[in-house]
């Protein structure tokens, strides 16, 4: 179990951070800006439950919503472990498993069966808790984007890519059953003068 006695250390005033093993590299290294964008979008999923629980009358999807969303908050701490361990960190290291990525292809799918199929695509919105989980959405593929580039780099878990994959997938289903139907669909040049 982690136990954090004291929040500043000082150890990073020179512009560095310690990885999981010790390892100190600067704070804007390519590894540090993933783990930090997971943590980022975690932040996002909290701001989504909360949006979740401040409906009145929040209803079963509401809460049901939530209660996925805080068992995403918890695999992403585990993301974030994985990521902050480099692949030399040891055989104990915590890593995303495939289970974890096929749980959440099992919530998508029992989430999506309810929706309308898509004629379009989706503009943001809707309601406060769809808008809030397609800014989720939205950080988690640029954590995901930049777990790519790391992995161009040095070696990456390859789950903990999928996992992000399939997250920023559930925040596009959540979002969308979270519309209240008022979703918005993209109409292609419905601005353009020549229409």
């Amino acid at each position: 179990m982690v136990r954090l006695t004291k929040i500043y250390t000082r150890s990073g005033d020179d512009g560095t951070t310690g990885l999981v093993g010790g390892a100190r590299v600067p704070k804007d290294d390519l590894r540090v800006e993933a783990y930090g964008t997971v943590d980022e979008a975690n932040a996002c999923i909290g701001w989504a439950i909360s949006q979740a629980r401040q409906i009145v009358g929040t209803g079963v999807r509401e809460r049901a919503i939530a209660r996925e969303l805080s068992l995403v908050q918890h695999e992403l701490f585990d993301l974030g472990a994985d990521l902050a361990t480099p692949e030399d960190g040891g055989d104990g290291a915590l890593r995303i498993m495939a289970s974890q990525v096929e749980r959440l292809e099992g919530v998508i799918d029992r989430w999506n069966e309810g929706l309308g199929d898509l004629k379009s695509f989706v503009l943001p919105g809707g309601s406060a808790l769809s808008a809030s989980l397609h800014v989720a959405r939205a950080v988690v593929r640029r954590a995901e984007r930049i777990c790519v580039s790391l992995a161009e780099r040095e070696r990456v878990n390859p789950e903990a890519i999928r996992y992000l994959n399939r997250l920023s997938d559930l925040m596009f289903v959540f979002a969308r059953a979270a519309s209240d139907g008022r979703e918005v669909l993209w109409e292609p040049g419905s601005t353009r003068s020549d229409r």
